[in-house]
């Protein structure tokens, strides 16, 4: 069973109406319905929760963290902030999903200020898959086809991915790297570009299925921890180890 946390920010269904007409509960629970097939065990947690729903019980127990957030990143306090990212350096999977690239967690485990292009105006995203062996990439044929997204543009200001899986391109000509495998200390990070508020992005089957391979993806490994500091030799010195 794999333990997975939902993070919203939870403001724009708060506030804006076209937002709430998508997603009338909230994003969070739109993606907890949609992956609550995958026999994981799913919580949420949103920004107006004390310590934002992520405290040391919660952060202790998520093997994989699922991030949105966009309007209220600074909200977001230091220490919780740190908290996350020293988490994943310890092992914890995380899925940054779409304007989540600006979070305070993904920056600081990134090193760079994650800026990019954008524009909002309807234009049709297609999401190619790059590298089909990919475990994130299990049952997506080639690509999917987004009718209406938000525009996200080169150049996006990453560390050069471990790995990349999707790359998107836009009607008004821009391509983006969509899909970046990351890992940092024991932690394995996935960022996903799609999920603009206010287009139902998150309740297409084939955006799902690549969220879901990636909280798989992203379950930490169960073996032994490093050992760090002084250490003593493991043979005499100027003998041989058998």
């Amino acid at each position: 069973m794999i333990n997975v946390t939902i993070w919203n920010e939870f403001v724009h269904e708060k506030i804006h109406d076209e937002v709430r007409e998508v997603y009338p509960d909230g994003l969070h629970r739109a993606l907890a319905d949609g992956l609550g097939g995958e026999g994981f065990a799913i919580r949420t947690a949103t920004l107006d929760q004390p310590e934002h729903g992520l405290s040391d019980e919660v952060l202790n127990s998520t093997d994989v963290l699922i991030w949105w957030g966009h309007m209220a990143h600074d909200r977001v306090s230091d220490e919780i902030s740190q908290k996350v990212a020293q988490r994943v350096l310890n092992g914890m999977g995380m899925i940054v999903l779409h304007s989540g690239h600006f979070s305070k967690p993904f920056k600081a485990l990134m090193g760079t200020s994650c800026d990019l292009k954008w524009r909002v105006a309807d234009e049709q995203e297609i999401v190619w898959c790059v590298n089909l062996s990919h475990p994130i990439a299990d049952g997506i044929e080639g690509k999917i086809v987004l009718e209406k997204e938000e525009m996200y543009g080169e150049f996006f200001d990453i560390p050069v991915p471990d790995e990349l899986v999707f790359v998107s391109n836009f009607q008004g000509g821009e391509v983006f790297r969509s899909g970046c495998t990351f890992r940092r200390g024991e932690g394995k990070i996935f960022y996903f570009r799609p999920g603009h508020e206010t287009y139902p992005t998150y309740y297409k089957p084939e955006i799902l299925r690549v969220i879901s391979n990636a909280v798989k993806w992203a379950y930490p490994a169960r073996s032994f921890k490093p050992e760090f500091g002084k250490s003593e030799p493991v043979r005499p010195f100027g003998g041989v180890l058998v």
